[in-house]
């Protein structure tokens, strides 16, 4: 190993621990799926109105909502910024618990009520894999590029240093708030080459 790293031995989830919203949908009962008739009958998933539209055909199981637009909520921007890689240590922010989802808040709450002119507000606090971690700021700035190119532009994007968990919480937190400072680091050719490597792995 490396000496020059911060935290040479982090704890690391493994992948099946991280939260995903497959995982919440095991964890909900199916429905009974009918008699093997009712199974046989059912129309085929490509057959859809209007180019199907016999009345016998109809589906009682088939769930209208398929295609509703659905609010971002903190899964979708969990899923976003998890998969970013560390700059130090070649797992992702989300296998070494800097992300995480309780972490995650939205305001106002996720709702398809919601008018899209909104404006939304993400906060998301990083939880960094030591207290004195010299790359905390680079982790920030990753996760609000990240959300920033991705979310759509009626969302703000706050990112901080989670209370705690960090020697100089106050410090980094002031200079992932300074929209100046953030746009001039930005322009640093070397930082936007760690920014880039982090971001590769995200899809």
């Amino acid at each position: 190993m490396d000496k020059d790293l911060d935290n040479a031995n982090p704890t690391i989830l493994n992948a099946s621990e991280l939260p995903t919203r497959q995982n919440r949908k095991k964890a909900i009962p199916d429905k009974d799926t009918g008699s093997e008739l009712d199974i046989i009958l059912r129309r085929p998933e490509y057959l859809s109105a209007p180019f199907y539209d016999a009345p016998w055909a109809s589906d009682s199981t088939e769930s209208d909502d398929e295609f509703t637009i659905e609010p971002i909520d903190e899964q979708e921007i969990y899923d976003l910024i998890s998969s970013i890689s560390d700059p130090e240590h070649p797992l992702s922010l989300g296998q070494l618990a800097v992300v995480n989802l309780p972490d995650i808040h939205i305001t106002p709450s996720p709702s398809a009520a919601v008018d899209p002119d909104t404006l939304v507000r993400v906060l998301v606090e990083i939880t960094p894999t030591i207290t004195h971690c010299s790359l905390a700021t680079v982790i920030g700035l990753g996760v609000r590029v990240r959300l920033e190119h991705a979310l759509p532009p009626n969302y703000r994007v706050d990112v901080v240093i989670k209370e705690g968990t960090h020697s100089q919480g106050d410090q980094v937190n002031k200079q992932l708030a300074d929209k100046e400072r953030v746009a001039a680091a930005l322009e640093n050719a070397t930082l936007k080459g760690v920014l880039d490597k982090m971001l590769e792995t995200c899809v």
